[in-house]
């Protein structure tokens, strides 16, 4: 599963109303190869189901994934943060072993 916490959730709202996305659009979260850690996280919001997209409901929001992703996110929650570090959103990943400075990537 992938959590959602209300923090993501309230801006996940705001970013679906900027955008004018309907009820249709869904955040899509992937890891990719890069970053001084290793893997990095990548998110978008999107309304196009792909065929191995794992799909998880949390606090009100669709989060999907793909399969090999999974693997990296599983039991990981969205949280947002708009804190002195700079703001945006943020993955608290137990699977994580270690992660860089920035936050934006990291190793298993």
């Amino acid at each position: 599963m992938i959590k959602v916490a209300e923090s993501a959730k309230s801006q996940i709202a705001e970013i679906r109303k900027a955008k004018n996305y309907g009820a249709d659009y869904f955040v899509r979260v992937w890891v990719t190869s890069g970053g001084c850690s290793g893997l990095t996280y990548q998110l978008e919001f999107s309304n196009e189901a792909k065929a191995d997209d794992q799909v998880f409901e949390d606090n009100g929001e669709k989060v999907v994934t793909d399969l090999r992703s999974f693997i990296y996110l599983c039991n990981t929650t969205l949280e947002f943060s708009g804190g002195l570090n700079g703001e945006g959103f943020v993955f608290n990943n137990p699977n994580a072993s270690r992660t860089c400075a920035c936050g934006e990537s990291f190793a298993v």
